[in-house]
């Protein structure tokens, strides 16, 4: 399967939203091929360099799915999307426009999983959060009896460092990921 990538300073987890602003002519063009094609772009964190110029992204990544797209009062696209599934990156080649092509593979989907019963304060706090995030949220479907589900959307929305956030996406165990939240909970109480 070949996709544009798109390297980040985020790490996207399938289910969850990703609002963009975008201004770089290589990726108006892929937002309108996506969106003309209702296709999706591959969401990669980006290991060295920055948003804009060259980088180096990690090989596992989110495939993002345009929902939603609007012009801002700056003149500047923007863009929300939702994460569906991880790939890991065979190879890419970068265009003449700039825009970075990758042949990918797709991940194995996390079987859903019921809350354990150490972590079963989990959901309620995270219901909280997302009400107090608002629109960003408010549209996305809610699986809160879902470890995997509710242990993506907390590591999405927790100020804890991208490298941890990325270890998330590879392992793909929301009992890990749960873990870590209920740790990182716990400490803040």
């Amino acid at each position: 399967m070949r996709v544009p990538l798109f390297p980040l300073n985020t790490v996207l987890f399938p289910g969850g939203p990703l609002p963009l602003r975008i201004f770089e002519t290589r990726y108006l063009d892929m937002v309108r091929d996506c969106v003309k094609h209702d296709a999706p772009f591959g969401v990669l964190l980006i290991r060295n360099g920055q948003e804009i110029g060259p980088s180096t992204t990690y090989d596992v990544g989110t495939l993002a799915r345009i929902t939603d797209w609007y012009q801002g009062s700056d003149g500047l696209l923007g863009v929300t999307a939702v994460g569906e599934s991880r790939f890991h990156v065979i190879s890419s080649h970068r265009e003449s426009s700039g825009l970075n092509i990758g042949e990918i593979e797709l991940l194995p989907n996390e079987e859903p999983m019921p809350i354990p019963t150490e972590h079963k304060d989990i959901p309620q706090i995270l219901a909280g959060v997302l009400d107090d995030l608002g629109r960003l949220y408010e549209s996305v479907e809610r699986h809160m009896d879902d470890a995997g589900w509710v242990s993506s959307r907390f590591i999405e929305v927790l100020p804890i460092d991208l490298e941890t956030k990325q270890h998330c996406l590879e392992s793909a165990d929301p009992a890990e990921r749960l873990r870590l939240v209920q740790d990182l909970v716990d400490s803040a109480r």
